[in-house]
């Protein structure tokens, strides 16, 4: 995508999740199958009581629950809870109401006793009657009360019981609740009146919280559910039981802990394998997606790079807790075989998985870990394309300056003596020699059995003698001429992006093999015969030039031809569209319905679908295949122009980069508008070296003017002078390089534009 990564903006599909699960799945379990062979440990039998004979040694660091010392919390934690009441403020509210009511009834006949209106015989009579419990000394005060006091006294009483109900009062409480009411009275009281108001709600307070058995134990059992729990940790090599001593309850958790209680597999052990290697292949997987997507959608590249991680990651589990053997392997094959099949990124990446890897299994060597990382990385920098054997030799030599450079290092740092080192030495010389052995064997074997083009495959398909391209050079000359030139435009601006020169040359070598099917419908190789397009209505000369993408993979795929470059027989034209033949089919569509003058005529014209006339696609999904497209529009509009100077190659080169950025041929490859300025640069200064002027020998000039006259009389018949034809400015499938449209002869006869190869 222009000016954009196209990996930036694509999301994870749901094809995505499928393809990463069924990859994470398969490279995980087989990598922690590879990891977790040896997890069975040596059988302890000793019981709780049992003295222990022998030291019992922890074989590595653990963490684990102790039950007997969670629980001995847990019952801490529920001895320390209360006892719990069914307090609630819903049943508060209802108590103070019904004890309110109850108050206000007791009080009835009192509320006359005070009435203005009654006599004092009357209210005397009335208050002995009333509230036979109440004492002597509240009935006294009860009665020396004054009227206008009453309201007074009853309505704290009220306020003081009504508080008292509404907040939590337990069954155990009332008595010492009682004895506190006094104190709670205010409202200018006199202490007779605050004996009065204690002793006339007394009888009303009544608890609104009881001990409940089931909250207790609901609480209980929270806090002991709450009890986090206890932990206990050992080291590797600690001593959990010693000689002689007695095996307590903690003890016997630690063994079982450890494993050691029965001959079954360390399922913890294993599954810290099963964690390492999903973080690990997720890391590499999410890393191809997100970076090389290209690589991500092909099963081929997903099965490579598995296959050579599990492989190496099997060699090191086989050598791990040897001196010296881990130093022998020769991984850095693994970089240097990813790096000329794939990519240095990718080849990095897997790189760093087998450096972590080689450390974790030899004890968490940092040394092992940045000897396998360095070495390997230093083959990938010295290995560049892999296209000779001297390459493969100084990248091997590369590996081995650095691993020993490595090695001389945690030497100094004093982790070996003077006999290790040499040992050291030697096994990186092992190492190293091996690397570039195994990459020079392999790698063709590799891209064969795997379908990843190699640079041996690309120069052996690049050779004049391949059939395919002998097949083009006899049956369609023109054609194969075209094919070498778009090749040599490709690669120049391959060259000038940072892409890879070598396919993207090779690739436009094949891109028009189709074109073997039917060469005549194809002006490059009519050799200036009759344009079999003159005769055909513009939709089926779109389809017969459209057949030649279909017709070229079939050709590709029965010549066993590699699918990375099947791949760009349809990218090299997209979606674009034929636009000669559009035009011609609209200029039709106009004229049978009074001309373009018309409104039924454009009206026709509209009515005319541009996707017939559109290639079938997909559009170019890398550089290179954005590049043949250029170079394959460009190389045959320039063929057509008349004059090949600089200023008009480079107007034609600008214009075709032009039409297909605007037509969005470029949306799903990762071409910039930086290297769209580059491509452009890179493919003028090339026709230049192409259409560069020559000395106009005389001779040549009078064979040139008796050909103009002879072609000329032929033309009039003989006695006229013609008018010279417009070569038109349309490629050699049909897109309009220019919209200029071709002019037609003074014969009458439409002129052929080139526009059918």
């Amino acid at each position: 995508m222009l000016a954009q990564r196209a990996e930036d903006v694509v999301s994870f599909t749901r094809r995505d999740a499928g393809r990463l699960a069924v990859a994470a799945v398969v490279l995980i379990a087989a990598l922690t199958a590879i990891l977790g062979a040896d997890i069975f440990p040596q059988r302890v039998a000793l019981e709780v009581g049992d003295v222990a004979s022998e030291d019992v040694v922890a074989p590595r660091a653990r963490t684990f629950v102790s039950d007997t010392l969670t629980e001995e919390k847990q019952q801490a934690a529920r001895l320390a809870i209360p006892p719990q009441y069914d307090y609630t403020t819903e049943n508060a509210i209802a108590v103070a109401a019904e004890q309110l009511a109850a108050f206000d009834r007791s009080l009835f006949p009192l509320e006359r006793a005070f009435d203005p209106d009654t006599t004092v015989e009357e209210r005397l009579g009335l208050i002995d009657s009333a509230l036979p419990g109440l004492s002597d000394e509240a009935r006294a005060s009860l009665r020396g009360l004054e009227p206008s006091r009453w309201p007074v006294v009853r309505t704290e009483a009220r306020r003081v019981l009504d508080a008292t109900e509404r907040t939590e009062l337990r069954d155990t409480a009332v008595a010492e609740t009682r004895a506190r009411l006094g104190a709670q009275m205010a409202g200018g009281l006199v202490e007779a009146e605050r004996m009065l108001a204690t002793e006339l709600i007394a009888p009303f307070v009544a608890p609104n919280s009881s001990f409940s058995e089931d909250l207790t134990s609901q609480a209980r059992d929270r806090a002991a559910a709450d009890v986090l729990p206890v932990t206990e940790s050992m080291v590797a090599g600690e001593v959990i039981v010693r000689t002689g001593s007695r095996v307590t309850l903690v003890d016997a958790e630690k063994i079982k802990a450890a494993g050691l209680a029965d001959a079954v597999p360390d399922f913890a052990r294993f599954g810290g394998w099963a964690v390492l290697a999903t973080l690990l292949i997720g890391a590499l997987l999410a890393w191809m997606w997100r970076f090389r997507r290209e690589f991500w959608h092909r099963n081929n590249v997903l099965v490579l790079v598995g296959v050579l991680l599990l492989f190496a990651a099997f060699a090191l589990k086989l050598t791990a807790g040897r001196a010296a053997l881990p130093f022998v392997l020769p991984l850095a094959a693994v970089g240097i075989l990813m790096a000329i099949l794939l990519d240095t990124g990718a080849a990095t990446v897997v790189l760093v998985v087998l450096a972590l890897l080689a450390g974790i299994v030899n004890g968490n060597s940092l040394e092992l870990s940045t000897y396998v990382f360095l070495g390997g990385f230093a083959g990938i920098l010295a290995i560049r394309r892999g296209d000779r054997l001297q390459v493969f030799l100084q990248a091997g030599t590369a590996v081995f300056v650095v691993q020993a450079a490595v090695i001389a290092t945690f030497a100094l740092l004093g982790e070996r003596d003077v006999t290790g080192i040499v040992q050291l030495i030697g096994a990186a010389a092992l190492s190293a020699g091996g690397a570039a052995i195994v990459a020079v064997g392999s790698f063709a074997v590799l891209g064969n059995l795997f379908g990843i083009l190699t640079v041996f495959q690309l120069l052996e398909l690049a050779s004049p003698s391949q059939p395919l391209l002998r097949r083009l050079l006899v049956e369609t000359p023109g054609t194969y001429h075209h094919s070498i030139m778009v090749g040599n435009l490709a690669e120049r601006a391959a060259e000038a992006i940072g892409a890879d020169p070598l396919v993207a040359r090779v690739a436009a070598y094949y891109h028009d093999i189709g074109k073997l099917t039917n060469p005549l419908a194809f002006i490059e190789n009519q050799a200036g015969g009759d344009n079999i397009h003159d005769e055909l209505a513009p939709e089926v000369s779109a389809q017969v030039l459209t057949q030649h993408i279909g017709d070229g993979i079939d050709l590709a795929y029965r010549a066993r031809l590699p699918k990375a470059l099947i791949a760009f027989i349809p990218q090299h034209h997209g979606t674009a569209a034929m636009s000669y033949f559009l035009a011609r089919a609209r200029e039709q569509a106009a004229e049978a319905h009074g001309g373009l003058s018309t409104e039924r005529g454009r009206k026709a014209a509209a009515a005319v679908e541009a996707r017939r006339y559109r290639h079938a696609g997909p559009k170019p999904q890398s550089r290179e295949a954005a590049l043949i497209m250029l170079a394959d529009g460009v190389e045959a509009s320039v063929r057509s122009l008349a004059s090949r100077d600089e200023p008009a190659i480079r107007a034609m080169v600008g214009r075709i980069i032009s039409e297909r950025m605007d037509d969005g041929q470029f949306d799903e490859c990762d071409l910039t508008l930086r290297d769209v300025e580059k491509v452009r640069e890179a493919f003028v200064q090339q026709l230049l070296g192409m259409y560069h002027s020559r000395v106009a020998y005389p001779q040549n000039k009078v064979v040139e003017l008796e050909a103009r006259r002879e072609a000329a009389r032929a033309a009039t018949g003989g006695g006229g002078s013609a008018v010279p034809p417009d070569a038109g400015t349309f490629d050699h499938e049909g897109s309009a390089g220019s919209a200029r449209p071709a002019a037609r002869p003074a014969t009458g006869r439409p002129d052929r534009p080139d526009r059918s190869g």
